[in-house]
């Protein structure tokens, strides 16, 4: 399978792609753990199918030093011991909010409950608009048929400047 598509070298994708990066750099500039944003884009892209997208968060969780049993288990987390009662709640909106064409419901309130017992507004915030965020880079990297492999830690760090 080949791309279709680069968007970082066309100009106009250059340009909205650096406005999506700002977005992204504000979520993580909230209290939340790396790990727990890693391990939240993680499962959204794992279940979206985009390669790249699981590509970044993987070498980005190895590189702040996760363990490859966590991050091998991210994908079946709920069968799994190794990821705090926090993580969990953050994981289940990852899921809930992912699949909502699954899931006529959206988020349970059993999740809401549980992301709210271990988050704050500003973290719930920063959590929400994760989700949101990945879900469009997933699309984004779906779509255009960006393959995963080839990340390298800080190679978007020019966009951000």
């Amino acid at each position: 399978m080949e791309p279709r598509f680069n968007l970082s070298t066309n100009e106009l994708g250059a340009k909205i792609g650096k406005r999506f990066a700002n977005t992204s750099l504000a979520i993580t500039q909230a209290t939340l753990p790396k790990s727990t944003l890693e391990l939240v884009e993680l499962r959204a892209s794992q279940i979206n199918g985009c390669g790249w997208c699981a590509d970044v968060h993987t070498k980005e969780l190895a590189a702040a030093g996760e363990t490859a049993v966590r991050i091998n288990l991210v994908a079946v987390w709920r069968e799994s011991t190794v990821f705090t009662e926090a993580e969990r709640a953050a994981l289940a909106l990852a899921e809930e909010g992912t699949r909502l064409a699954d899931a006529h419901q959206g988020v349970s309130d059993e999740t809401w409950a549980q992301v709210r017992t271990h988050y704050d507004d500003d973290q719930i915030a920063a959590l929400v608009y994760l989700v949101a965020m990945i879900n469009a880079a997933n699309r984004l990297g779906v779509i255009v048929r960006q393959q995963g492999g080839a990340y390298e830690r800080g190679m978007f760090d020019a966009v951000l400047d």
